[in-house]
């Protein structure tokens, strides 16, 4: 009988386990700030367990045990502890616990953090340094330095959003009109996954980006070649894909540092080679998928603004492209 109910019971645990660590968790803390949300998610884990268990075994007391022991459950005494006492000096001992985690998490630590803008649109995430002048500019991917305290500026250009990176701290909400700002450190490097989590349209389950923590001299070249013009194409292939950028009206849209094109309505292109995903997360990043999004965007993000271009561009011209933006890294 055991044996045969051991599947059942280990899969919950499996679950369970399989949550407590990876890219997208708040109970796998890759800075201070997620530390302190995980202990006191623990603490509220492991709390709400220990309740559970003695108001089970009060239940079973109070169903199975002799009648001179059940009548101890009805005194005053236990009815006041077990009521009124037990509870109050809990919840206010947890009260006063989660105020001090909620003061540590926005306490500053630098004078000068690391300043990014990150602006939530329907349905992408624009990133701004605007330390570093009005060129460094990347889309639906944050990069960031471990080590180093960074501070996100987070706002809207349309409807709200909010932006939830678990291994690093809480969510919180980007409102148009208004700009609120998160701190925290990344104490190890990797890559973590973020997501929207205030539901702003039919594409807000596919709004999601990277964070990749860097070394900071490895940050700093990145953050570079960010702001330095793209190179021009390196063989004839690359250089059709950037003639057919143009005469599509790509730029209208897109822009990509050292050319003429300097649109703000979609995606900064400049680097879009070295990014990670395409459309927020919804794609891995390589010619054949940046080929398959002109294609056809709205067959795969359907409702985003990204006009399809499968029946406008043939084949030549379409892997050409892709191929062109692929070579911007």
């Amino acid at each position: 009988m055991i044996r045969a109910l051991l599947p059942a019971l280990m899969l919950p645990a499996v679950m369970l386990l399989g949550a407590c660590s990876g890219v997208q968790t708040p109970l796998d803390p890759h800075g201070g700030q997620a530390a302190r949300i995980a202990g006191l998610s623990w603490l509220l884990f492991i709390g709400g367990t220990v309740i559970f268990g003695v108001v089970m075994a009060l239940l079973a007391w109070a169903l199975f045990a002799p009648a001179r022991l059940r009548a101890a459950m009805r005194s005053r005494g236990f009815v006041v502890g077990g009521g009124i006492v037990f509870p109050v000096v809990t919840l206010a001992a947890l009260l006063a616990h989660s105020l001090g985690v909620s003061r540590a998490l926005v306490t500053p630590r630098e004078d000068r953090p690391l300043r990014i803008e990150v602006i939530g649109r329907q349905y992408w995430w624009e990133v701004r340094y605007p330390d570093f002048g009005e060129h460094a500019v990347t889309a639906n991917e944050i990069r960031l330095p471990v080590g180093r305290e960074v501070e996100l500026l987070l706002s809207s250009g349309d409807v709200i959003h909010s932006l939830w990176i678990p291994n690093l701290h809480g969510k919180m909400d980007m409102i148009p009109g208004r700009v609120n700002r998160q701190r925290f450190t990344a104490d190890r490097t990797g890559v973590l996954r973020g997501q929207c989590t205030e539901f702003c349209g039919l594409q807000h389950s596919l709004m999601a980006f990277w964070t990749v923590v860097q070394e900071p001299a490895e940050f700093d070249a990145w953050l570079a070649r960010q702001q330095a013009p793209v190179p021009p194409p390196a063989d004839a292939r690359a250089a059709h894909g950037m003639r057919v950028f143009g005469e599509a009206g790509c730029g209208a849209c897109h822009a990509v540092r050292g050319t003429e094109w300097r649109g703000r309505l979609g995606p900064d292109l400049s680097r879009v080679g070295s990014r990670l995903s395409l459309a927020a997360g919804a794609l891995e990043n390589h010619r054949g998928t940046l080929a398959g999004w002109i294609a056809g965007a709205q067959d795969i993000k359907p409702g985003n603004s990204m006009p399809a271009y499968g029946r406008a561009l043939d084949g030549d011209d379409l892997l050409a492209l892709a191929t062109w933006l692929e070579s911007l890294r």
